[in-house]
């Protein structure tokens, strides 16, 4: 609704989770880094945890999105409140296996004889399931063997268990001590950092086609800062409300009414003025004051679009890490990924 009116190609602050729009701080781009790794270095079983919101299913598209599609068969559980059956037959029917039969035996050998030819051809069979942290300990037993498929140096499956942080809870349990051992790589996604967040919010706007700076005031970043505690869906949902007030009262500045407004809308807080101290004296921007002709460039250390680098002509299935931003610290699982796989710095 208001794209044209604010000079734009797409909607910045949409909520699907679109590859286009990813945005890479470090924990981002080593969680990224990792998912590549575990996938083409059949490494079986990967966990990714993070808040809800954080970005977990963008990073699973984006690996997804990156990776040739003739070279991957994926099933993709959304929903995993399933029975152990239930379970195993959505797998099945997303990785296209058809004329099930109604004998576990006979469901077993078919998906046995589909990873085999997928492993025979060099591709890669991807299990990916959302919300990991809702799964049964009877569906956890059905996953981990079924990663019991495997030749004598690499795993037929690569599964990756996407959820909140209630799931290294989950994983942690005694009982589930066999699973926990097969871990290939346990990752790790966090809140953007207060200074991140407007990095964040530029970076979208630049992929959505502006061309100038954002049009938020320093006291309404600051408060989309402090009422979405840096989530990055949260953000969002601030900003495209925002944004939408802004328009409808004509004007092409968003300020802290606006963002408190969008807040009380959201139920993120009570009231819409409920400004807390740290902005509640910052005067409103003036239209006049709005930047309009500066073009954005990425901050530093953030990858500017495309996100994603050229492929290696040497091998045209492993990207280099080029384009993520060099490493960051000896201790980074970034640098120790890109040493292993020989990717430059």
């Amino acid at each position: 609704m208001y794209k044209d009116f604010f000079g734009l190609q797409k909607l910045p602050f949409n909520l699907t989770p679109d590859p286009a729009f990813l945005f890479l701080p470090p924990k981002h781009r080593e969680a990224l880094a990792g998912l590549t790794y575990a996938v083409v270095g059949r490494k079986g079983f990967v966990v990714l945890t993070g808040e809800a919101g954080t970005g977990k299913t963008t990073l699973i598209n984006s690996v997804l999105d990156r990776l040739p599609p003739e070279r991957v068969e994926s099933s993709i559980i959304l929903n995993p409140t399933l029975s152990a059956s239930e379970f195993l037959e959505g797998v099945l029917l997303d990785f296209e296996i058809k004329d099930l039969s109604a004998s576990k035996a006979h469901r077993l050998w078919k998906f046995q004889e589909f990873l085999a030819r997928t492993h025979h051809e060099n591709r890669f069979a991807v299990l990916i399931i959302d919300e990991a942290h809702k799964l049964s300990l009877e569906v956890l037993e059905e996953i981990r063997l079924l990663g019991n498929y495997e030749s004598a140096s690499e795993k037929y499956l690569q599964v990756l268990l996407l959820g909140q942080p209630e799931l290294d809870t989950l994983l942690d349990r005694r009982d589930l001590r066999q699973f926990r051992q097969r871990i290939a790589l346990r990752l790790y996604i966090d809140p953007l950092a207060p200074s991140e967040v407007q990095q964040y919010m530029s970076f979208r706007w630049a992929a959505a086609g502006g061309r100038t700076v954002p049009p938020f005031g320093s006291d309404a970043v600051a408060a989309i800062t402090h009422w979405s505690h840096g989530i990055p869906r949260l953000i969002n949902s601030i900003c495209d409300c925002a944004l939408l007030m802004a328009y409808s009262e004509g004007t092409h500045v968003v300020n802290l009414v606006h963002v408190q407004e969008a807040a009380a809308n959201l139920g993120l807080v009570e009231t819409p003025d409920q400004i807390p101290s740290e902005f509640s004296e910052t005067p409103r921007i003036a239209e006049a004051e709005r930047p309009r002709v500066a073009v954005w460039s990425a901050p530093e250390g953030v990858s500017a679009q495309p996100v994603f680098p050229a492929v290696s002509d040497e091998d045209p299935f492993i990207p280099t890490l080029a384009g993520y931003g060099r490493p960051r610290g000896s201790s980074s699982l970034l640098r120790r990924l890109s040493e292993k796989l020989g990717f430059p710095h």
